[in-house]
């Protein structure tokens, strides 16, 4: 066998390593789909599957329509295609971001008609760049082992990059971006070096500039685009958004109302946060004049840390919050560390950026009282924080005396998941002190106060002024009218994730 034969010239061997380009550009367009579906319709498990599932049959499609590509056009067409999946996947995360926040309801239409149209694109890719090898002269088996080799990598590669570093560095807008100029080098390389086995070069070397030039526009712009569509979105303006690698944060203002937004739904108001705040901290820290320790989970904003700072008795507080963009956006904006008082610099507050239920089994201190501001339900990962296994581990660190307190979403809009939560706790062996309170940005919402021992009285005054609570305020919030009466469900257990399914049942029944 001749050199040619058994060694791929240095153009050919290019082409082999533009196939790690191709899947990882491939699978990048496929994570960002399921980020963003995640941001934005909840149950991160639901979208990545069914992302996953619509995109691997679509390159099935695409592998299959192959075929029909003559051998004389497989370069030509190579370079199409790979025009097109940069022009595509490199507009899709800000375009389904602009729909949404504009025009929601064709949302999940053109998410999988983009999503099964990269796919058919991409599954073409692949057996092109092997029918142009093999036409080469390449053996078989070196070919396929090479190829798919680079394709394994490719994906490996973006696939620890994702999360780890585009995603939270650049945001998924400018990621697409970013994968779409790619694409675009990829095909005025293979232009520029098979120039000769390329028909109409002129019109495709213009195309492929055009469209680097576009993709470059888009990248550069991305910032912006996207805080018109959450300017769409959230109806307000936007003065703070990033990206983390566990969420999308953005700010919002309008006249003196200032709003948190994680994933696209809202945290607090800053006209009637204190009302959440203080049914949280209050009913248990007034019937404790003794508690010494406190430990929040979740809350990140500082905001129920200071209303516990606010009990003379309480000596130190440990804050355990997973994103330390949360912690330090509350921390270090004056702004914002002006609406929590200053809480998470406080000489007796502890932050700590961790896993809340990874902390609570590295850990053994005990706590008079815990307060768990988790988000709501809305997918298995924070699901699994409201489980009979998590609030056992809770209960090993709270004293004999102590107590839990627990956000449990709306008894209203979410009947069966306030009351998961309620049975989830008595699963785990708490005696449970349901109640309710009403905040005009949420409506009435709901919380689950726990116990080792029973005995519980909600407490008829306050020793600290407060701006909502006092002792009839406080009498009715631990009484429920019969609209809003428990109902039999069955707790959260970390198998069937229950709370979950509730969560979803109960929300999609009311939001339009």
């Amino acid at each position: 066998m001749s050199d040619a034969t058994s060694k791929p010239a240095a153009p050919d061997r290019l082409l082999i390593l533009s196939v790690f380009v191709v899947a990882s550009c491939g699978l990048a367009y496929e994570l960002i789909a399921g980020a963003l579906s995640s941001y934005l319709l909840g149950d991160s498990v639901l979208q990545f599957s069914s992302i996953i599932g619509c995109y691997l049959f679509a390159m099935g499609v695409g592998s299959h329509l192959s075929k029909y590509v003559d051998d004389r056009d497989v370069l030509a067409r190579f370079i199409d295609i790979e025009l097109l999946v940069g022009l595509i996947g490199g507009v899709s995360a800000t375009v389904l971001f602009l729909l949404f926040a504009w025009m929601s309801a064709p949302f999940r239409t053109v998410l999988y008609a983009l999503v099964f149209a990269l796919g058919v694109l991409v599954g073409m890719e692949i057996p092109l760049v092997m029918r142009v090898l093999h036409n080469k002269q390449a053996r078989f088996s070196e070919l396929v082992s090479r190829v798919l080799t680079f394709d394994y990598l490719g994906a490996l590669a973006v696939s620890l990059l994702f999360p780890l570093v585009l995603a939270p560095k650049l945001g998924l807008s400018r990621t697409g971006f970013l994968f779409g100029m790619v694409n675009a080098a990829v095909a005025l390389w293979t232009l520029r070096h098979y120039a000769a086995d390329i028909p109409n070069i002129r019109a495709r070397l213009t195309r492929g500039i055009l469209v680097m030039t576009f993709l470059a526009g888009g990248l550069v712009m991305s910032e912006q685009l996207t805080r018109w569509a959450e300017r769409g979105l959230y109806g307000d303006d936007v003065i703070f958004a990033t990206t983390t690698p566990y969420q999308r944060l953005v700010l919002t203002r309008w006249k003196d109302d200032t709003r948190l937004h994680i994933n696209g739904n809202l945290q607090f108001s800053s006209r009637d946060e204190h009302r959440y705040h203080e049914a949280l901290v209050h009913p248990a820290l007034q019937s404790m004049p003794w508690a010494r320790s406190v430990l929040v989970l979740g809350g990140g904003d500082g905001l129920a840390v200071r209303e516990i700072l606010r009990h003379a008795n309480v000596e130190h507080v440990t804050l355990v919050d997973l994103d330390p963009a949360m912690t330090d956006l509350f921390t270090r904006n004056s702004e914002l560390a002006g609406l929590n008082g200053g809480s998470l610099s406080d000489p007796r507050v502890t932050v700590v950026n961790a896993d809340a239920g990874q902390w609570l089994d590295e850990h053994a201190d005990v706590f008079d009282l815990i307060v768990a501001d988790f988000p709501d339900p809305s997918n298995f990962g924070l699901g699994k924080l409201y489980s009979v296994p998590i609030y056992r581990l809770m209960a090993r660190h709270l004293s004999e005396n102590g107590a839990l307190v627990v956000q449990s979403t709306s008894p209203w809009f979410a009947p069966r998941s306030f009351w998961c939560i309620d049975a989830t706790l008595r699963e785990a062996g708490f005696h449970t002190h349901p109640y309710h309170a009403y905040v005009p940005s949420f409506g009435e919402w709901g919380f689950n106060l726990a116990t080792r021992r029973p005995g519980y009285t909600p407490p008829t005054a306050y020793s600290i002024p407060t701006r909502f609570l006092d002792g009839e305020t406080t009498r009715l919030m631990f009484r429920f009218p019969p609209d809003m009466k428990p109902l039999p469900v069955e707790p959260n257990h970390l198998n069937n994730q229950r709370l979950v399914h509730y969560f979803e049942q109960d929300w999609g029944n009311v939001v339009r």
